[in-house]
């Protein structure tokens, strides 16, 4: 087994962290081919030791990278380079042929997938096994949640969000379509089709699953912060219900603002009308601080908070939660009982336990730091370019790429897709008014190299296209 000499110094007058230090130097010797596949790399202790520092330093900046996809841990096996061979493979600037499907790998930056490294995490492993060896339950489990995991969502949204909720206020979901689904049948004991005012652009799955609930689904076209009051007052008649993504609206990317959200707060009080708030991904900011979540905020108008392990964790777990106060909570606790749970018990359990143990804590900064690299590798290759405008990257896991008029984003799409990256223009998440001409860039899955290839793919085919109408850019 050939160990790797790595070329690494730390510099303790240097203000950047000691773990941040060894992981740039050691990320930039694999990229350059200084180290490389399949040489392992010295054990933590060992480093630690030639360095002199202590073994967490060298843990961590490991753990940074195994994260990122630069290496590979085999516990006691070792950690190991794992290089792409093709992260540099030049992009063939022949036409491509039409077809559905690549036949090769893709790299999917479709947005909204995080990335699957919980799953990998000790501290996941363990709330696991802790779920598994609880006593034999004979009964469903209760049809708001268990006990546990609705105290450990109100004990994660008071430090996370700031929001003072007891257990009794929080509903377990299956993911943020089962909160809808819930929500619209709750109204329709009401309403026989109730309206629900929706962003546009805004979250395709929400409209669809609204829809096929039975609400009667309608758009008022937004910016990149979201509704303003002063378009509500022009609404007749009042919808039941608004959805909002006021903490990082999807897909544009911006906040909606203190002020505004009062003002919302004060005309939905004053109209009766249900303020669903979708929380999809504030844990995740990278350059201000998150705003305090709509529903804390004093005002006498009912506020429902939708929020989801899905970005934090995964969607593959199919779990979520509301948090819900007054009449309406009190509704909405009535329906899901009537229906029932849609969230097995040991899920929830294990759930409880990472929460519980802090590992949810410390998942999501390890996440945070991983994501905001990501964001740093989009700067670092589109921010400069004339013909692009890069946006929407105060937080979450994507970001929004605005195209010059002569780009073709279905176009730019299509061939991507055939040099096997996966890309989403931004006119999907339009329903009703003009679109954008852009892309959206998922980054929170793709490995740092991955990412890296698929921009540089995707640099290339931008350089190489010919736009629709023939003319040379400008």
């Amino acid at each position: 087994m050939a160990v790797a000499e790595l070329p690494i110094t730390v510099d303790r007058n240097n203000p950047t962290p000691l773990p941040a230090q060894v992981a740039a130097q050691l990320r930039q010797a694999i990229l350059e081919g200084t180290v490389g596949a399949p040489h392992h790399l010295p054990s933590s202790r060992r480093l630690a030791a030639e360095l002199g520092v202590s073994r967490g330093v060298v843990v961590r900046a490991y753990e940074q990278l195994t994260g990122e996809g630069y290496l590979e841990s085999h516990g006691a096996g070792g950690t190991r380079v794992a290089v792409r061979a093709d992260v540099r493979t030049p992009v063939s600037t022949d036409p491509p042929r039409p077809r559905d499907e690549p036949s090769h790998p893709v790299i999917d930056l479709t947005p909204g997938r995080p990335s699957d490294t919980p799953f990998a995490d000790r501290s996941w492993r363990t709330a696991w096994r802790e779920a598994l060896v609880e006593p034999g339950h004979v009964d469903l489990p209760p049809a708001l949640g268990t006990d546990r995991l609705r105290a450990a969502i109100a004990g994660h949204l008071a430090t996370a969000r700031g929001l003072s909720v007891d257990a009794e206020d929080v509903i377990v979901t299956a993911g943020t379509s089962d909160a809808l689904q819930l929500i619209v049948t709750a109204l329709r004991t009401r309403s026989p089709a109730p309206r629900v005012l929706v962003e546009d652009p805004g979250y395709p799955t929400a409209r669809r699953v609204l829809a096929a609930a039975g609400a009667q689904v309608e758009t008022l076209p937004v910016g990149p912060d979201g509704l303003r009051t002063t378009q509500l007052t022009t609404v007749d008649p009042v919808p039941d219900a608004v959805l909002i993504t006021p903490s990082h609206q999807y897909p544009l990317g911006g906040r909606m603002p203190v002020q505004e959200r009062l003002a919302l707060l004060e005309w939905a009080a004053e109209h009766r009308v249900l303020v669903l708030e979708d929380d999809y991904d504030s844990e995740f900011r990278h350059r201000r601080m998150p705003l305090p979540a709509t529903a804390s905020l004093p005002s006498q108008a009912e506020v429902i908070l939708l929020g989801s392990f899905s970005k934090t964790l995964s969607p593959w777990l199919r779990c979520g939660y509301l948090a819900v106060r007054g009449t309406s909570g009190d509704l909405l606790k009535e329906t899901r009982t009537s229906l029932d749970t849609p969230v097995c018990g040991v899920l929830q359990s294990a759930l409880a336990h990472y929460i519980d143990g802090g590992g949810l804590a410390r998942h999501t900064a390890r996440a945070r730091r991983a994501y905001a690299h990501r964001r740093a590798l989009l700067l670092d290759r589109l921010a400069d370019r004339p013909d692009l405008e890069l946006d929407a990257l105060e937080g979450g896991l994507h970001a929004v790429l605005r195209l010059h008029p002569q780009i073709d984003a279905e176009q730019l799409a299509t061939m991507a897709l055939t040099h096997g990256v996966r890309i989403v223009p931004l006119a999907s998440y339009y329903a009703h008014r003009p679109p954008e001409n852009g892309l959206v860039i998922g980054y929170g899955a793709p490995t740092d190299l991955q990412l890296t290839h698929a921009l540089d793919t995707l640099l290339q085919l931008i350089d190489t296209t010919v736009p629709p109408d023939g003319r040379d850019r400008t």
